[in-house]
């Protein structure tokens, strides 16, 4: 028996990503950053911050306004996520 590839839009119950974590230290401080890779397309997301990455899976299972929306509200800049028109940003 074979394995089917779906595409993700034809699926909108099923989400899997490849989540990557790691601490960044400078100074004083310690910062824990993140990033999704969608299995399929190969398409990664990254995270400055967990509130982020949560933001995010809030969006995608429908939870929570879109993450443009809450970092407009609360005066953060914007993350980088993959959307139709714009596609997703690949780290290197």
């Amino acid at each position: 028996m074979t394995q089917e590839r779906r595409d993700p839009e034809e699926a909108p119950g099923y989400h899997s990503y490849l989540l990557r974590l790691w601490r960044e230290t400078g100074g004083a401080s310690t910062r824990w950053r993140a990033s999704l890779q969608d299995p399929v397309s190969g398409h990664r997301v990254g995270f400055a911050h967990l509130d982020e990455l949560v933001a995010f899976l809030r969006e995608r299972t429908g939870l929570a306004a879109p993450v443009e929306d809450l970092a407009k509200a609360h005066g953060a800049p914007e993350t980088s996520l993959p959307s139709e028109e714009r596609g997703s940003e690949q780290s290197t």
